[in-house]
This record gives C-alpha cells, sequence and structure tokens, in this order.
C-alpha cells in the first residue's frame, strides 16, 4: 500500500490499530454472504447441507484474503467521509 495519495497528498497509513475496523468489514461481508447463501441455498433451493458447506468453508477462507485491501480502502474513506481532516494538505507537485 502506498504512504500518500499522489493527488491530493493523504496519507493513508495512520496510527497503529487504525485498521483494526477494517478486519470486522471484511469479516462481517464474509459472514454476511455466507449468511444469505447458506439460507437461500439449504431453505430455498433444498439442497443437502454436505454439499453447500464445503464450498461456503473454501470461500470463507480465500475471500478475506483478496478483499483485505478493499476493506481497508472502504475504512480509510468512512474515516474521511465522517471525519474530514481540519487542514486539508495540498497536492505534492512533481521535482
Amino acid at each position: 500500500m502506498h504512504t500518500h495519495c499522489t493527488g491530493c497528498g493523504l496519507r493513508f497509513e495512520r496510527e497503529a490499530g487504525f485498521f483494526l475496523g477494517s478486519i470486522y468489514l471484511n469479516y462481517g461481508l464474509t459472514a454476511v454472504f455466507n449468511t444469505v447463501t447458506w439460507v437461500v441455498l439449504r431453505f430455498g433451493m433444498n439442497l443437502p447441507a454436505l454439499w453447500i458447506l464445503p464450498g461456503l468453508l473454501l470461500f470463507s477462507l480465500i475471500f478475506p484474503l483478496f478483499f483485505h485491501r478493499y476493506a481497508r480502502a472502504l475504512w480509510l474513506n468512512l474515516d474521511l467521509k465522517f471525519n474530514p481532516p481540519e487542514n486539508p494538505q495540498p497536492p505534492k507537485s512533481a521535482p
């Protein structure tokens, strides 16, 4: 991940523990997707649990690894939306 935005100069790297909320977003999205998929496939399509479980388990292991970067970006975006910087930094000029 880059340390600063090349357009506006916003610092991406924050204090220790800042991106802990992105882990919750990542976990929450994975849990919601698995729950909705389980309900639809198990009760809507009446598939046996032994057919559904391996796919959802595999999804639960792989999806958070790929979504990690997007969860961090979403968390940073939410922080900027609800807690904008008091003194916005001017864009850095190219040397």
